[in-house]
């Protein structure tokens, strides 16, 4: 067979163009779909021509997690190859969560042939390619990504992917979706130069010099500024930025929810991640990166208070019932934006005696607030492992280059209070809210830096959630070894709370009916032995838990994942 060929088709054209676009990798789940694109990259293969590597995924929803974790860790969107309807059904909940972190991915699934009595190359030839014909595949999942499109020709497939990558990085960035069905992947076309350089993201939003003058100005002015972050390390330029921003006006900063590390835990301007504590005295707040800065039925600044909020998408367009009331909106790149203020401060002169007190104050509540987390990181007398010990001791067994991704729900704010992160792009969360992100995204972050440690931090639903099987399964045939500690309440607890909050004095409380508990808690670190060669530990005995987390990061070191299942306080005894 002559592999060197003038022509190619739909499938070459499309691979090329991704290559073009600097993907690295296809998280693959392929189909009936998909013939085309295997030949394709077969060919590439044999001829020595560069295409993305194919990562075979057994589970859709851990693909698409860890194309968001290389992501994080690259700042590079990947490709997600998913089958039909039924695949694209599969990638469930992470697609919320790629679309609500604002992760660019490639998201391409075949259609069923169009076509039944052998009409065209690719006609149907099988009783499936009649089941997964829908009337609206792409409806699947319109509501979550920014642009979908079906392929209707293979001579314009590369400027479908082009314009894909393009919707896709510019901001707010979020995932693509681009289908084709099997005859029109073998359309035979010519190839093509490579044209992706003239189809760039748009370029980034700045403040104006007046928009910046009301800002700094409203801040001098305050007597009791906040500056409110989830999201602002995205940009790991933009902690620097931050932090002198704050430091020349002495604001203090709380993380709500982070998604990144936006700011250093130890600075003594942080002052935690709970804002009930200084909304309601604030006279300014800067809202600067965040979706949900404070829940209006919990939580309100005092009427006179000014915000002031700053954003890819202050107003949250894709949300349909959304509302922070504000002063003003800028529609920003929080990097810029920081910039450009404090160019402006560092042009005026600023009364820097008018800081010292402020400075003074908020350090002691800072030092205070340390000493309070602090006490309760003591090991238990009672031979129960807490959420703050556990964390204490994660904290003693790595190190400030070790990456941390954080999906322990009801347990987060033990992994924020007791594992300070300082080093920008060492701490990664979930910006969505479907659970399970953890596992892939640990994959995927470990694949975009094979030199880091990575540790995946979990409540067992999570890990559950997560398809432990299937990660790690990819885990070991791909050489990508982390460490996941499960921080194991036996139950799902953030349903638990949620009843709570409404019922606080209600039946299920009195009864201890919640049907969220796991009565015949199954032995949740074997999964991954058994499914990828884990080192699988479970550890109940507060003396016994350092040792333990120390020889899972010896085993990830060496090469090898390891799940630690650390039993908490059982949150329920229902046992019908």
């Amino acid at each position: 067979m002559n592999l060197e060929m003038d022509l190619i088709n739909t499938a070459d054209a499309m691979l090329d163009a991704l290559q073009e676009m600097g993907v690295t990798y296809l998280f693959s789940n392929l189909g009936s779909d998909h013939p085309a694109i295997i030949e394709g990259l077969a060919k590439a293969k044999a001829l020595g021509r560069p295409l993305p590597e194919v990562i075979i995924c057994p589970h859709e929803y851990v693909a698409l997690c860890a194309a968001h974790g290389y992501f994080l860790l690259s700042g590079e969107a990947q490709g997600v190859f998913v089958h039909t309807d039924v695949g694209t059904q599969n990638l469930g909940g992470s697609l919320h969560n790629a679309l609500r972190s604002r992760i660019p991915v490639f998201i391409f699934s075949g259609e069923t042939p169009y076509t039944m009595d052998g009409e065209l190359p690719g006609s149907r030839n099988s009783h499936i390619n009649y089941l997964q014909n829908v009337y609206d595949q792409r409806g699947i999942l319109r509501n979550y990504v920014k642009w979908e499109q079906d392929i209707r020709t293979g001579k314009n497939v590369k400027q479908l992917v082009y314009r894909a990558f393009q919707l896709a990085y510019s901001e707010p960035k979020g995932p693509v979706y681009l289908t084709g069905a099997r005859e029109v992947l073998e359309e035979v076309v010519h190839s093509s130069e490579d044209l992706s350089s003239k189809w760039k993201p748009v370029e980034k939003n700045s403040l104006s010099w007046e928009s910046v003058s009301f800002i700094v100005e409203n801040v001098v002015n305050a007597s009791n500024p906040v500056l409110i972050t989830s999201h602002l390390g995205k940009n790991e330029k933009s902690v620097e930025q931050v932090v002198k921003f704050c430091e020349s006006l002495t604001i203090p900063v709380i993380e709500v929810n982070p998604t990144y590390l936006n700011f250093p835990s130890d600075h003594p301007l942080h002052l935690g991640f709970n804002v009930t504590e200084l909304i309601s005295d604030a006279d300014v707040i800067i809202v600067i990166d965040s979706d949900i800065p404070w829940v209006p039925s919990m939580n309100q600044p005092n009427e006179d208070c000014k915000v002031i909020f700053i954003d890819t998408d202050p107003i949250k367009s894709d949300i349909p019932l959304w509302h922070i009331p504000s002063e003003v909106f800028y529609q920003v790149d929080s990097y810029l934006g920081l910039t450009l203020l404090n160019q402006y401060i560092d042009s005026i002169d600023l009364d820097e005696n008018k800081f010292k007190e402020r400075y003074v104050k908020l350090k002691n509540i800072h030092e205070k607030q340390r000493v309070e987390w602090r006490k309760a990181e003591e090991e238990p007398s009672d031979g129960i492992i807490t959420p703050e010990w556990l964390t204490a001791c994660i904290r003693n067994a790595i190190d400030e280059e070790t990456i941390i991704l954080n999906e322990t729900i009801t347990n987060s704010m033990a992994v924020q209070n007791h594992l300070p992160r300082n080093k920008p792009g060492t701490l990664f969360g979930n910006g969505g809210s479907s659970l399970g992100w953890n596992g892939g995204a640990a994959l995927g972050a470990k694949l975009a830096k094979p030199d880091k440690t990575i540790v995946s931090l979990t409540g067992d639903g999570t890990y559950l959630f997560s398809l432990p099987s299937s990660v790690h399964w990819l885990s070991r045939r791909y050489k990508a070894p982390f460490l996941t500690v499960i921080y194991n309440n036996q139950g799902w607890n953030a349903t638990k709370n949620n009843l709570l909050r409404l019922y606080p004095e209600g039946i299920a409380n009195r009864d201890d009916r919640y049907w969220v508990n796991f009565d015949q808690p199954a032995d949740l670190a074997k999964i991954a032995e058994a499914a990828g060669g884990a080192l699988a530990l479970t550890v109940s005995d507060p003396s016994e838990l350092q040792e333990v987390l120390n020889k899972g990061v010896e085993a990830v070191k060496a090469g090898r994942s390891a799940v630690i299942d650390v039993k908490l306080q059982k949150i329920s005894e229902q046992k019908d």
